[in-house]
């Protein structure tokens, strides 16, 4: 027998890894059959699905249909992307306040202390719609808004045939606007006219809708509407047209204070009382067709007309006085009393000539250069704004274009660059070459495209070289240095940095370059500019005092660089630039700018009482017929400041001792475009700055019960022409309200 043999016994690390493998496999097995097992159970549900929505498919016209409406709900899902983005800025105005805005009642007083209008909520004169006669509130759906309880903010069937009779017409006879979106705009927007503007109001106007009732933007809308002569609201309309309650108003009336809300300016009953009462008759008529009254019932109120109270015809500085109750609501929001007399800064002498400057030289120059609006702001050296304007007609649009419009200033941006390089050791005699600069893909050029090589830099700003700063922002100064000069001289707007600015690309306002001027008379410090003095209550506490509460002003520009601007500046209106703007017997600084495409002309200038801002254009940014800065808004600076500087302690402009230099070439004498000399504007007879401070001081030793020396050539003392804008010893703050230097014979 053969011998045995003990087994083999096999190693452990070998019963180990075919342990392995036998793991690895039933985890590959099992893997394999869930996933086909899973792929199988989805190719069964997915033909479970198709066969089930095979009933459902459509052929021929019904699968049209269904893929229109696919496409429907994508492009509506995209639209509602696009709505909410736009409605994003509107739903921010909402954020504001607006419930309260209002809730402030202010007098105004002027310089002198005499009234010249309100602002805010009038208190006796809130009166619920409910109250309100019937005929008055059937007179204003009828005429604003027929279908005002049918919509939901927008009145599309309206805009529809508004659209339908304008085309129709050739022109627009009718508009499209609801109460609700007049409201909006009253409420959140301004009056300026641009594409998002409408965007943001059509947004605001369903949100308005969304939010209140109807009989809450009725009254809303009644108590925030311009209507003419100052007044805002129906009821203050009613106190001032026709002297009596809005409770208390007849049907032809009613009828006449709804045919404000369209045009206040035009057909206001104390201006052309003939106009408003065809326009009444026009609302009675309308009133009629809507079916809100019958024939018989208005046939009184077009046989017996509304009559006014008789009032003077010289209107309220109502751009200043929007801009001045801007700034109570910012200073006075702490006081816990909102009912408040403010005495503003402004002279209504200086305001009504600088309202006929802009007037009339629209008048006269308006249609040969195609141009419809202007603007100008005026600031005595020291910071007290003693005129605005905002607009050729504050009835047609309260759109305040001298302090919110934005338009380009030209080459008046210069000034800027130049301060900057007089801090940064430039001399009015520093030489610099005129010649071509690049700058990346942009390329500059003067205005007659040619090229003067060698000059000083007084011979480059006088001669408004455009290459010279751009040169020097380029190679010496930088874009954010001069953004952060513009800035520190005064200039609020934000501006966005880019390579042109040196030129005057950034968007500014007119109070910004008047506030920035301001700076070079004023020695380098800051201008102060404020349009409000003091705010009282009406216990007389002074809650307010510019020149108490204020801090001094601060050094913006050395005082050789300052001396060295005023040197520059006030070589162009007699060798540069703006020849027509040179005031007679005064010395006078500025500078002209014009924009590209002649869209924007602009004049800003001083002498050594007075700095101003002056801008002519259009607010759809057509372009004019060639107009220049050195053109209409020069000749308008000079109509105002050769009225400004009769009879006054006329200043030296800082720095500057030389005698006033003669012009170049002296133009032509400014006509109309009839042929007729320009009437020059005369200030009325008033008392001397001499018997004025005297005055004062009398005034203040009687207040004190001080004994007072009299001067003994006090008889000598006589009248001279009026000096309403000068400035002279520390204002008086007595009842009389006079803050300056010179106190007028009458008003």
């Amino acid at each position: 027998m053969p011998k045995m043999t003990a087994p083999e016994i096999r190693p452990p690390a070998k019963k180990a890894a075919r342990l392995k493998r036998h793991v690895l496999l039933r985890i590959d097995s099992w893997l394999d059959s869930t996933l086909w097992n899973a792929g199988y159970n989805l190719a069964e549900t997915w033909e479970e699905i198709t066969i089930f929505f095979r009933r459902f498919r459509v052929r021929g016209l019904k699968k049209l249909g269904f893929e229109i409406a696919g496409e429907a709900m994508t492009l509506g899902t995209a639209g509602a992307v696009v709505l909410l983005t736009l409605a994003q800025p509107a739903l921010e105005e909402t954020k504001k306040d607006w419930r309260n805005h209002d809730n402030f009642a202010v007098t105004f007083l002027d310089r002198y202390g005499n009234f010249i209008g309100h602002r805010g909520i009038i208190h006796e004169n809130s009166v619920p719609v409910d109250e309100l006669p019937d005929h008055l509130v059937k007179a204003v759906l009828a005429t604003e808004d027929r279908r005002f309880f049918e919509h939901v903010g927008i009145d599309f069937f309206g805009l529809a045939r508004a659209m339908t009779e304008n085309a129709r017409a050739g022109s627009v006879v009718q508009g499209g606007s609801t109460l609700t979106q007049q409201l909006a705009k009253n409420l959140f927007l301004t009056n300026e006219r641009s594409i998002e503007r409408k965007i943001k109001e059509a947004f605001l106007a369903f949100w308005l809708e969304a939010n209140l009732s109807k009989k809450e933007i009725l009254s809303l809308y009644l108590d925030r509407a311009y209507m003419g002569g100052g007044t805002f609201g129906a009821a203050a309309a009613s106190q001032f047209y026709f002297g009596k309650n809005i409770t208390e108003v007849s049907l032809a009336e009613a009828a006449m204070l709804a045919g404000l809300f369209k045009a206040p300016a035009k057909y206001a009953p104390h201006v052309n009382l003939p106009a408003a009462r065809a326009r009444a008759n026009d609302v009675l008529t309308n009133m009629v067709q809507s079916g809100l009254m019958t024939e018989g019932q208005v046939v009184a109120a077009r046989r017996n007309p509304a009559t006014v109270i008789d009032r003077d015809e010289k209107e309220a500085p109502d751009y200043f006085l929007d801009w001045a109750f801007d700034e109570v609501q910012r200073i006075a929001a702490r006081f816990k009393d909102h009912t408040l007399v403010v005495r503003t800064t402004i002279d209504l002498g200086l305001q009504q000539a600088a309202e006929e400057a802009v007037a009339s030289s629209l008048r006269e120059y308006g249609e040969s250069y195609r141009v419809k609006q202007g603007a100008l702001a005026m600031i005595e050296n020291g910071g007290a704004v003693r005129a605005m304007v905002g607009g050729r007609d504050y009835g047609e649009s309260q759109f305040n274009r001298a302090t919110r419009a934005l338009r380009q200033p030209g080459s008046s941006f210069k000034m800027y660059t130049y301060a900057l390089a007089m801090e940064n050791g430039y001399t009015p005699q520093t030489v610099v070459t005129d010649g071509p600069v690049s700058w990346g893909n942009w390329s500059p050029q003067n205005y007659g495209r040619s090229y003067a090589g060698r000059i000083t830099m007084e011979t480059a700003l006088a001669k408004s070289i455009n290459t010279i700063p751009v040169r020097l922002a380029k190679e010496k100064l930088g874009i954010d240095a001069i953004i952060k000069t513009a800035k520190a001289m005064g200039v609020e707007t934000p501006i966005k940095k880019d390579v042109t600015i040196p030129l005057g690309t950034a968007e500014v306002t007119v109070m910004d370059q008047a506030t920035a001027y301001a700076v070079l008379p004023a020695g380098g410090r800051a201008a102060r500019r404020h349009g409000v003095a003091q705010i009282m209550n009406y216990a007389g506490e002074v809650l307010y005092d510019f020149e108490r509460d204020e801090p001094p002003a601060e050094q913006i520009l050395t005082e050789q660089a300052a001396i060295y601007m005023n040197e520059m500046m006030s070589k162009i209106p007699y060798i540069g630039t703006a020849r027509r703007a040179a005031v007679d017997g005064v010395l006078t600084a500025g500078k002209t700018g014009t924009t590209q495409a002649y869209r924007d002309a602009w004049f800003v200038g001083y002498t050594g009482n007075y700095t101003a801002a002056v801008w002519f254009g259009n607010d759809d940014y057509t372009s004019s017929n060639n107009m220049t800065g050195g053109s209409l808004p020069a000749m308008t600076f000079k109509k105002l400041m050769d009225y400004a500087h009769q009879g006054i302690d006329l200043k030296p402009i800082f720095g500057i001792d030389t005698p006033m230099p003669e012009k170049e070439a002296k133009p032509e004498e400014a006509v109309s475009e009839t042929g007729e000399p320009l009437v020059t504007l005369v200030r009325p007879r008033s008392l001397s700055s001499q018997s004025t401070r005297m005055i004062r001081e009398l005034g203040q030793r009687l207040k004190s019960a001080t004994p007072l020396s009299l001067p003994a050539d006090t008889a000598a003392l006589g009248p001279k022409e009026a000096p309403t804008g000068a400035t002279g010893a520390a204002p008086a703050t007595g009842a009389t309200g006079a803050t300056g230097s010179a106190i007028p014979v009458s008003n």
